[in-house]
């Protein structure tokens, strides 16, 4: 993660609050282009650092949100081509993704009533449910170790958080 220092105009709080609010949604956005781990987070990073490099042009912070889930599809999409051994001809002008804007409103609506229904779940629920939402390629293992889980515990666990997660879900509508 960049420190203070390299994010002129972005104090580490913010930067963070970004993070959280941002990561998971582009880490799903990577994952739905069809991408593996390895080339994921390198979508993830990429958007990132345009992010940081573009930080003394952006107009609308309001928008941050939108601009870092296309500039990830963009840089899946690109990631995927590469990978699938396409390269786009020298003239073609780079592809630009439009979303749909009713969609983009519906799609950030949901997510942020879904991560407000997460914070509202107890211990171990709301940890175990955002570990897997950041962290798709998590092993038991590794959930284990950073939960103090029993690893024969955490498919059960995960599966009852799903469930009560899904009911405050409905108890909404």
């Amino acid at each position: 993660m960049p420190s203070e220092k390299t994010l002129p105009g972005l104090d580490q709080a913010a930067w963070e609050e970004l993070v959280t609010r941002f990561d998971g949604r582009m880490w799903a956005v990577a994952r739905a282009c069809g991408l593996g781990p390895a080339d994921a987070a390198d979508a993830v990073q990429g958007a990132w650092l345009r992010m940081v490099e573009s930080l003394d042009g952006i107009r609308d912070p309001e928008r941050i949100g939108a601009w870092l889930i296309t500039t990830t599809r963009h840089e899946a999409v690109r990631l995927a081509r590469r990978s699938r051994g396409e390269r786009p001809a020298a003239d073609a002008l780079p592809e630009v993704l439009v979303p749909d804007p009713a969609a983009s409103v519906v799609d950030a609506e949901f997510g942020r009533r879904l991560w407000l229904r997460l914070d509202g779940l107890a211990e171990p629920c709301r940890s175990l449910l955002r570990l897997y939402a950041l962290n798709p390629d998590a092993k038991y293992a590794q959930i284990s170790m950073r939960l103090g889980l029993p690893m024969g515990s955490i498919g059960p666990t995960r599966s009852r958080c799903m469930s009560r997660l899904r009911a405050l879900i409905e108890e909404e509508r």
